[in-house]
């Protein structure tokens, strides 16, 4: 982290937006193949310190109930020794805290990202609350955590209860007594059915479609399949489907409590909203407390409206990370590489297809009323990979100014 503000479209190479695991997998590859943080790359970050969408998960998701966290390139996550009954959210912040000093990525955050425009040069202009970077390319690692999905369904507004996203769960203490519906056939719902049903008073699952338990371990290589799968519809320029939709629910240590609780018998999808609760097609009811909507997010892609990169079916068009309507704008994160496994190769494609941008295209004109940057400057490393690479590249440096 670094508290340097730049001035007003300050020019650099390439700014990443997001330091997850998408933007940290992406910042690692271009240090790695030849930038230096915080002179020609600058990596921001909306969260108040790192660890990405994790840190915000809830006290209760200890390291012993979740799944599918894969290392960041070029270091094995503590995951493998840490203390089961440790919060994940502890685990993963220390984790890319220490990735971010040890690689010398320089994260500027809290950092908020306004819009990305085309500039007068022809450069991406990257427009926040701290100032603004025009660069010659754009990883957005954005994700999806800060856009939940609230869908809409008849009296929503009359329900005299609580109603939240799982986006907002901090645990079962709250619930204590309570008549509680959990809604969405995802690894969230599971996860708060399986905490809650211990102290509510009641627990109804409510899912639009029954849910696909599936005994198969959620591997490396099972990843990639669904990485596979998902990339056929953001290629064809559709909205990305839920992981789940095409995964199932896996039987893990978490589902299996649940399961064994009784927490998962599940109801389908009710009708209409009413002040005290719920009612179906076939007039059944269920008077509650509160609904809880583990109904998923989507992707967090407002500020990227200035370039209109959305396809008529809604989607964004891509050809890996590479957005086809704007080549220069990568998605790390988004669609087929929206998983842990799948960041971190996505991170390394579209480094790779970056810097053969930028060592393919001829140099925007720099203006004449050249200002003094104040973003950090380059440090001297001693990392033989990237020497190694420097000279591989045999890339032309380019001033900031």
């Amino acid at each position: 982290m670094t508290d340097h503000v730049p001035f007003r479209e300050a020019h650099v190479d390439v700014v990443v937006i997001g330091a997850g695991q998408a933007g940290l997998s992406s910042a690692y590859h271009l240090r790695r193949l030849g930038l230096t943080p915080g002179h020609d790359l600058v990596v921001v970050d909306g969260g108040g310190g790192p660890g990405g969408a994790w840190r915000e998960r809830a006290r209760s998701l200890t390291m012993e109930k979740v799944h599918g966290i894969f290392d960041l390139p070029g270091a094995r996550r503590p995951m493998r020794t840490a203390d089961v009954h440790r919060p994940v959210a502890d685990v993963v912040a220390d984790y890319y805290a220490e990735y971010e000093r040890r690689f010398g990525l320089q994260v500027i955050r809290p950092v908020q990202v306004r819009a990305v425009r085309t500039g007068a040069d022809r450069r991406l202009v990257v427009d926040s609350d701290a100032g603004s970077w025009a660069a010659r390319a754009v990883v957005n690692a954005t994700g999806t955590w800060t856009r939940p999905h609230w869908p809409y369904y008849p009296g929503v507004g009359e329900f005299s209860g609580r109603q939240l996203h799982s986006a907002d769960y901090r645990g079962p203490e709250e619930f204590a007594g309570l008549r509680v519906a959990v809604v969405g056939g995802g690894h969230s719902a599971t996860h708060i059915l399986s905490e809650i049903a211990d102290v509510a008073a009641s627990t109804t699952w409510v899912t639009r479609r029954p849910p696909d338990f599936q005994p198969v371990e959620f591997t490396e290589d099972y990843g990639r399949q669904v990485v596979s799968m998902v990339d056929q519809r953001v290629r064809a320029g559709l909205p990305p489907k839920s992981v789940v939709s095409i995964t199932g629910l896996g039987r893990t240590p978490v589902v299996e409590a649940a399961l064994a609780k009784g927490a998962l018998e599940r109801s389908p999808m009710f009708s209409r909203i009413t002040r005290d609760g719920v009612v179906w097609d076939d007039g059944s009811a269920a008077t509650l407390d509160v609904i809880v909507w583990a109904t998923g997010f989507r992707a967090a892609l407002d500020h990227l409206a200035p370039l209109q990169l959305r396809e008529p079916g809604g989607g964004i068009r891509m050809d890996g990370t590479r957005v086809v309507a704007e080549p220069r704008v990568h998605l790390v994160g988004y669609g087929p590489s929206a998983s842990t496994v799948g960041a971190n190769r996505a991170g390394r494609a579209a480094a790779l297809e970056i810097m053969d941008l930028l060592n393919t295209a001829a140099p925007r004109p720099m203006p004449t009323t050249a200002t003094t940057a104040t973003v950090p400057q380059p440090q001297p490393s001693s990392d033989p990979e990237r020497a190694r690479a420097r000279r591989a590249g045999g890339r032309r440096r380019l001033a900031v100014v």
